[in-house]
């Protein structure tokens, strides 16, 4: 056992009614010998950063594990038990509790495993040095890959060789370039960038969904344009979204989400896009919403930008909004202010995205039954009438009301009839 010698006591975390009732299950002694603090919670504690999600490595086996806490009255919930992993409930709080383990047997993510209670073991089979750190329930940290150095180093360093643990795992690359955007500075590390760029083609055996999952982590770091444009320029960003070519637009659309407060790694995605290609959003397995949300991005709409008029969104702007929503809308009002200069600074994009923001969206006010009602039949008539009135009340900047309008079907359906 390799204790680094820190003792952190003042983590709130660690103080939490849920964390400590869980622990005093597990590890009634407290040594630290039986359960301990693993990975994200740890790395993000040490240096500063929000804990979310709280994971527990045990030299239990799933079935101990299980009886001790249902002995407790805390709830279990077998999620990954052929991996040996299960997940205490305790007080609506979820925390993953795995034991430790080797790899016998390594082809992806579903690697086959024997348990050990050799702690050195379960963290040489870890991926990062900086993912490789225990804390027991006193706040000691325990430290047996160097992975405290390298963290305030902001290095993200392979444990072992790094060739060898990308084999076992190709998906490996892609977390390596994300734990960077993430945690590092600087330039990647040289060993870990060259075995990555070795083994690049692994990435084509991965499944969509994984590899979607890591690019939006990634895109969703406060600045990835780095990370991304090494991808590019090694050509691992083309193994995985070939299309993805627009390094200096994502770099511009980060510098003005930062000025409006908002993050979004779809938008980045689509600022990596150029025009016509949506079917990158159904490659990676995107959500429907998503898919048709990056289509929409990848359609140029030039004239969604600051008028110069006195009234930062003009009538032609509230049209558009109210077919793209809000969402759309800002999409492209700041990728086209991410080619026009990428300013931050620019008052006249900022008052634009903000009057965007700030601005209701009218209802249409006619239904299909409204027409019925006037004695149309209800078939595909009633819906091109509904749509043509809809155009009108668009055109006149989302005028008559409602009573004028159905004045307008009737002369439209009189006309219709004679």
């Amino acid at each position: 056992m390799d204790s680094s010698g820190h003792l952190v006591r003042n983590w709130e975390w660690l103080e939490r009614p849920e964390t400590r009732t869980l622990m005093a299950v597990l590890d009634p002694e407290g040594a630290g010998n039986i359960a301990r603090f693993v990975g994200g919670a740890v790395r993000d504690a040490f240096i500063g950063r929000p804990v979310v999600d709280v994971d527990i490595a045990t030299v239990l086996t799933p079935e101990d594990v299980t009886r001790r806490l249902e002995a407790a009255g805390v709830k279990v919930v077998p999620t990954g038990i052929d991996h040996g992993t299960v997940t205490a409930v305790v007080d609506g709080h979820p925390f993953e509790i795995t034991t430790l383990r080797r790899d016998v047997e390594t082809f992806g993510r579903h690697a086959r495993v024997a348990f050990t209670d050799d702690w050195r073991v379960d963290a040489e089979r870890r991926d990062f040095t900086m993912n490789a750190l225990y804390c027991d329930i006193d706040g000691r940290i325990y430290d047996p890959v160097g992975g405290i150095a390298d963290l305030l180093a902001a290095r993200v360093r392979f444990i072992g060789d790094a060739e060898a643990r990308i084999a076992e795992d190709a998906l490996r690359i892609l977390r390596f370039f994300r734990f960077h955007a993430w945690y590092g500075k600087d330039e990647p590390c040289a060993e870990g960038l060259r075995a990555c760029v070795k083994r690049s083609r692994d990435l084509t055996r991965l499944s969509a969904e994984r590899v979607r999952e890591e690019l939006l982590k990634l895109l969703g770091a406060p600045d990835p344009v780095p990370v991304i444009r090494t991808m590019m320029e090694t050509g691992i960003l083309g193994q995985v979204v070939p299309e993805a070519t627009l390094v200096d637009r994502l770099a511009g659309l980060v510098a003005v989400e930062r000025a409006v407060g908002e993050a979004d790694p779809i938008r980045r995605l689509g600022a990596l896009l150029p025009e016509g290609s949506a079917s990158a959003g159904q490659r990676l397995r995107l959500t429907k919403k998503e898919q048709i949300r990056l289509s929409e991005m990848v359609v140029p709409r030039d004239d969604i930008k600051p008028s110069g008029d006195a009234t930062p969104l003009g009538r032609r702007h509230r049209a558009r909004l109210y077919r793209l929503g809000h969402e759309g809308f800002v999409d492209h009002a700041l990728l086209n202010w991410a080619m026009d200069g990428g300013n931050p600074d620019d008052r006249a994009w900022a008052a634009f995205v903000e009057a965007a923001r700030a601005w209701t969206i009218p209802e249409f006010p006619l239904r299909g039954r409204d027409l019925v009602a006037l004695g149309m039949a209800p078939g595909p008539a009633v819906g091109d009438l509904l749509d043509a009135l809809e155009a009108r009340w668009i055109a006149h900047d989302f005028k008559p009301g409602k009573p004028a309008l159905l004045d307008q079907a009737k002369s439209w359906l009189a006309d219709d009839r004679s």
